[in-house]
């Protein structure tokens, strides 16, 4: 790294630390203000700190090494919860907003009542705070390791009195962590640069998201997104620049795996947006992509998605960030990251002798060998501080998201309240919710150790949460949904998804996501027959105080009958402004990508010029169709 470049990454940590610090007094009076940044978020600003939490250190390398292993149609993986995020947005972020609550489980004893509901809020927490959360944290770091190593040298600019110290301390504790793999002659010298690095990163990220909580987050997550952006695009026109333009890249692409790319991958099928040319689009795997956006933990925003939500000013607010997210997450990031990875498999094809297993780990440091061989100084320091905060993004965010269950539901609900009777105090509900991010942080450290590559992580974490997202979605629209219902699903989950793990492989991973989302939806819905609904009363006082839309005739009657009459009605606004925007997202993404990256058209249409006409002609005329349908007049229940 140069001067430059060094000058470029103090800055922005300097940046980072001062929010923390202007935003301390207010985060320290509750809860509220801590994690929910006193509910006073405008939807643009919301919308983009969800981006910036999703655009990630990890999720670029995720990417390249799709693209280089299933072909571009293996991102839509990814690209279908465009769905889910408009689906919180337009249908359900409102009701976030008016449960009044700082955490998802929380809900639970809003939503229901009785020892079901208190056991459920418990278990939520534990389930969500720690395992979800800290694995998915774990990928973030184990990624931030691949990145931080060719660029920080500890080993070299440190003296060895004070180097030598550290590579003895991870040679005792026996678990590399390095590039290079065990083998590595050096796997020590990089295990203790690398753990130099992520330390003096995390320490920080808990600096200012401990001390300012959701506003300095959100501070920072902006100016993140900016920075990330404005490096991914100057390596992006680096990368195709080196190749000769976007037509010389398609073109090299064709030439260059003429006779299959990495695992037999041909041309036309590294290039696909449509499941006619696309490797692997078999009817489990199409299945899968056609529920996915309602099969996942995060169906309905549970998560750090709906705290955002929570956090606005006004359901509008809301709805607008839900949407400002979608169209930079799934649209301008993934037209920014498709040429690069494409121009990486180009200009650093993989070995061919290169064993399966390894092949997606290989893939994705191409992205980190890319920056290291092809990007020049001040473009460097961009890109490096672009990636450094964007890990900073999501750490900072799944470390306030995952204190947040451990202080209000485990801590103050259970700890407190439940067990030693007495009503903590704001400001030591603050001290615990500071705390809980260093515990979380080690949680996840201990997890980073044993993973191998992003992919792994993803999936393993996308199938323990498959079988909640039904579940999570009709307990907002259906009046019968009871506390039982939930906890057979998450007991099905946790029993069912190691069993499928262990029969079977990777290669099967639709079908695995498809009979653990059957199962414990089964599961719930039997606990619906069996228990029936929540007590009325407890079911007319959440619906006074949510107004959510969808099918509670019976509920509404009690609070108002020209209600009960238009629930149906306004869940189908909701869900036509959802399908239409999310027709929008699509036909823009498909569209100019084809565009950009040579992909071959169906095999029904006439040609390449007309297949992109119509997606744009599609996508732009269904524009006012859903935002009078999501923005209009009819707004019942909404606060502006």
């Amino acid at each position: 790294m140069q001067t430059v470049d060094v000058l470029i990454v103090v800055a922005f940590v300097a940046y980072a630390v001062m929010a923390g610090l202007r935003h301390r007094r207010q985060a320290s009076k509750n809860l509220e203000e801590y994690f929910l940044a006193g509910r006073t978020l405008p939807g643009w600003k919301a919308g983009l700190s969800m981006a910036a939490t999703q655009f990630a250190a990890d999720t670029p390398l995720l990417v390249t090494g799709i693209v280089a292993v299933s072909g571009i149609f293996g991102l839509w993986q990814l690209w279908i919860f465009a769905v889910t995020f408009l689906l919180m947005g337009f249908v359900l972020a409102g009701a976030w907003r008016r449960a009044g609550v700082v955490t998802d489980a929380e809900l639970t004893e809003v939503r229901y009542a009785g020892s079901a509901a208190a056991v459920l809020r418990g278990v939520k927490a534990f389930y969500l705070g720690t395992i979800i959360n800290c694995v998915s944290l774990g990928w973030v770091l184990f990624a931030a390791a691949k990145i931080a190593e060719p660029f920080l040298l500890w080993n070299v600019w440190l003296p060895p009195g004070l180097f030598e110290p550290a590579v003895t301390a991870v040679e005792w504790v026996g678990l590399p962590l390095s590039l290079g793999g065990p083998d590595d002659p050096q796997v020590w010298i990089r295990t203790a640069s690398n753990v130099i690095s992520l330390g003096l990163i995390l320490t920080v990220t808990l600096l200012y998201s401990a001390t300012g909580g959701l506003r300095s987050v959100t501070d920072t997550d902006v100016v993140q997104i900016g920075i990330m952006f404005a490096g991914t695009l100057a390596f992006t026109t680096i990368v195709v620049t080196e190749i000769g333009g976007l037509a010389a890249m398609t073109e090299q692409v064709r030439t260059t795996f003429a006779t299959g790319g990495p695992g037999g991958i041909t041309p036309n099928e590294i290039l696909a947006f449509t499941p006619g040319h696309a490797k692997d689009a078999t009817g489990t795997m199409l299945s899968l992509l056609g529920l996915l956006w309602l099969i996942n933990s995060v169906s309905d925003g549970t998560g750090y998605l709906a705290q955002r939500s929570m956090a606005c000013r006004s359901d509008r607010d809301a709805k607008t960030a839900a949407v400002v997210f979608t169209f930079t997450q799934v649209v301008v990031r993934s037209l920014l990251w498709l040429p690069l990875g494409i121009g990486l498999l180009v200009l650093f094809p993989p070995d061919p002798g290169l064993a399966p297993g390894l092949l997606q780990g290989d893939r994705e440091a191409s992205f980190v060998r890319g920056m290291a061989e092809l990007l020049p100084v001040g473009v460097m320091g961009l890109m490096l501080t672009g990636m450094l905060a964007a890990l900073a993004s999501t750490v900072d965010s799944h470390l306030n998201w995952g204190a947040s269950y451990w202080t209000n539901d485990l801590y103050k609900r259970f700890l407190c309240q439940a067990w030693l009777g007495r009503e903590p105090s704001g400001r030591s509900l603050v001290w615990v919710a500071r705390g809980s991010n260093l515990v979380i942080l080690l949680v996840a450290l201990v997890i980073m150790t044993q993973l191998t590559s992003i992919n792994q992580a993803w999936q393993i974490n996308l199938l323990f949460g498959a079988g909640l997202g039904v579940v999570q979605v009709l307990r907002w629209v259906w009046w019968r949904m009871n506390a039982w219902a939930e906890i057979a699903a998450m007991l099905t989950s946790a029993a069912l998804a190691p069993l499928l793990l262990a029969s079977l492989g990777d290669d099967q991973q639709a079908l695995r996501l498809l009979i653990l989302a059957t199962a414990s939806t089964a599961a719930a819905l039997a606990a619906v027959w069996l228990k029936g609904p929540e007590k009325q009363a407890g079911l007319v006082a959440f619906y006074r105080r949510v107004r959510p839309v969808g099918f509670w005739g019976p509920i509404a009657s009690h609070v108002d009958g020209a209600a009960a009459a238009a629930g149906p009605a306004r869940l189908g606004r909701a869900l036509g402004a959802m399908t239409l925007c999310s027709l929008t997202v699509f036909c823009f993404l498909v569209g100019v990508g084809t565009w950009l990256v040579g992909s071959p058209s169906p095999t029904w249409m006439p040609s390449r010029a007309i297949w992109i006409g119509c997606l744009l002609f599609v996508g732009l005329a269904a524009c006012p169709v859903w935002y009078r349908l999501g923005f209009g007049p009819d707004r019942d229940g909404e606060s502006s």
